[in-house]
């Protein structure tokens, strides 16, 4: 199974209003496995980015005007992606703007839904954990998965990090990386110590067996003669 875990930022909440991504990050996961094989790209929008956003992922126009437009790198892009479960934290911003991104280069790529199947964690969250907050920080802390590192959102963190949440929230397995390998684990096998003091047997005295009889007899009248459990007490005698 490949699945992609991907995030972008953009220069604002809705492409409607003109704002682009600046920046786009993925993480390739194979049958629950990392494998380095991340894609990775800041953009530049050409356009003004809201000092909102800013805020929040501290790219700026300055730091984005030399960097590849989105139709640069918009075929590699669905290529990586293409017929992938793709892993989107509140996928609707993220679909709705690389949808527009295809849609103004006139791309017929331009429904990502319709070449790779996305899966909302954000919506997953909310099944899970109903009422409760399912941000992204918030299932950090509740998956205890440290997070510390990040200061501001960025792409590719934000999908390093989804990507963990997202293996704990299917599995409860951490990330487990392409170097790291299961194959050079060696198992101790649980040998009985000899050694130990045996345990105590405490057996049962006359008056706890006479009420347990009593108690199986009156098991045994109220289903019809039927008592499991006589016939397990017979066995052990």
């Amino acid at each position: 199974m490949r699945q992609i875990v991907l995030d972008t930022e953009t220069t604002g909440l809705e492409p409607k209003q003109g704002h682009r991504i600046i920046e786009v990050g993925c993480v390739e996961i194979v049958n629950r496995r990392l494998t380095g094989n991340n894609f990775h790209y800041y953009l530049n929008p050409q356009r003004d980015i809201d000092e909102g956003a800013v805020a929040v992922h501290g790219l700026t126009s300055e730091y984005l005007s030399d960097k590849p437009l989105y139709e640069d790198i918009a075929e590699e892009f669905f290529e990586y992606l293409k017929g992938a479960e793709v892993v989107i934290h509140n996928a609707a911003f993220d679909v709705g703007f690389i949808n527009h991104e295809y849609r103004l280069m006139g791309s017929k790529h331009a429904d990502m839904a319709s070449w790779c199947d996305v899966i909302d964690s954000l919506h997953m969250a909310r099944k899970m954990f109903p009422g409760q907050r399912n941000s992204l920080d918030a299932l950090c802390r509740r998956y205890e998965i440290n997070n510390s590192h990040r200061q501001l959102h960025g792409a590719l963190l934000d999908a390093e990090i989804l990507a963990d949440v997202y293996l704990m929230m299917t599995g409860g397995q951490n990330s487990l990386f392409a170097e790291e390998s299961t194959t050079d684990i060696e198992f101790t096998p649980k040998v009985f110590d000899s050694s130990r003091a045996r345990l105590a047997v405490i057996k049962a005295n006359e008056n706890e067996l006479t009420l347990h009889a009593e108690r199986l007899n009156a098991i045994k009248g109220s289903s019809g003669g039927e008592c499991v459990w006589d016939s397990v007490d017979a066995i052990a005698k």
